[in-house]
């Protein structure tokens, strides 16, 4: 078995992945999976992170639970009851069920990765359920709230340049206008965003490298256009709209900070973040009538049931204002 992956061809310049709890050919095979889904798979580097690290996770259990360095021969052996003892040990951390859901995903693709490449098949992975998770509906701000947080005057007489306040109001009223994730927001080009009054759309690379359109307000593209007039720094046609203080790409974590701030000023709940504006911007759609696969589209998701948790928010307000208003509730 040891010989099969040493005859594997040559990958990409990916550094190899070292890993004290499991031999040189776990440590190769993890390096070429990890490569696999980079390529192939067109995975976001986020995800890849997570996966590698439920990995070793996992491996350093196997190392403690057998005592001893996992290998490919061992690793194929693997019970069903080895599995369930680490699924239990991280629940025991206080690992939410999601996190273990994507542990388990992470675990049977490189299963499969090694099937496929003729090292052995895992059984024990695919004879495991996957933890239920409950579900938990997004929470939306009101409309007025989503607003005041797009209003850079809002933050005057912050110790702040004002073209950092133009920024940050920019940035919020880009992902509650048009739904955008974060890191889709920060991820746009100059050349990315037309000028106001010259076009309406965005196109936008999201989750897993696909490319959607999306609708720009008149006003949010002023408040970029305000912005990008007081930014102190360059702003390149190839280069991010958004640059933080030193003009290097802004960090998202900026933004994250920046609503922090805003909660404590304006009275929200810590439910304010930057995605929570996503949230407000699909569910304030759907409260005025908007289509729900067409709020699928413009949030890129990929399933309609992703974007059907939004049903259940206008459920709840819904039956908000019959316990409100009606006479004998």
């Amino acid at each position: 078995m040891a010989k099969a992956a040493k005859n594997q061809p040559a990958e990409s310049k990916q550094p190899a992945i070292e890993l004290i709890c499991a031999d040189a050919d776990v440590s190769l095979q993890m390096t070429r999976w990890l490569s696999h889904l980079r390529a192939e798979r067109r995975l976001s580097p986020k995800t890849l992170e997570a996966y590698a690290r439920d990995v070793r996770q996992f491996m350093l259990f196997l190392a403690d639970h057998w005592g001893g360095q996992v290998t490919l021969t061992r690793f194929a052996k693997l019970a069903a009851n080895d599995v369930r003892a680490f699924m239990a040990a991280r629940r025991g951390d206080d690992i939410a069920g999601r996190s273990l859901m994507r542990a388990l995903a992470g675990l049977r693709s490189f299963a499969r990765f090694l099937e496929r490449e003729g090292l052995g098949s895992v059984g024990a992975l695919s004879s495991i359920r996957a933890p239920k998770i409950g579900k938990s509906l997004p929470k939306p701000l009101q409309m007025a709230s989503a607003k005041r947080l797009t209003d850079a005057d809002e933050r005057a007489g912050e110790n702040r340049e004002p073209w950092i306040w133009a920024r940050d109001a920019a940035v919020m009223a880009l992902l509650y206008g048009s739904g955008l994730r974060i890191s889709e927001a920060l991820d746009l080009k100059r050349r990315d965003v037309p000028s106001p009054g010259k076009g309406d759309v965005l196109i936008v690379n999201g989750k897993g490298n696909k490319t959607r359109m999306v609708p720009v307000l008149h006003n949010v593209l002023e408040l970029i256009a305000e912005y990008a007039a007081m930014c102190p720094h360059p702003l390149p046609a190839d280069g991010p709209i958004f640059v933080g203080a030193r003009g290097g790409p802004l960090s998202p974590r900026i933004i994250q900070l920046t609503m922090e701030r805003m909660r404590g000023a304006l009275g929200l709940p810590d439910s304010a973040t930057p995605h929570a504006l996503r949230h407000s911007f699909a569910t304030h759609l759907l409260t005025r009538g908007g289509d729900l696969r067409a709020i699928q589209e413009l949030l890129g998701h990929a399933s309609l049931s992703t974007t059907q948790i939004y049903t259940g928010i206008d459920t709840e307000r819904l039956f908000e204002v019959y316990k409100t208003a009606h006479p004998r509730a």
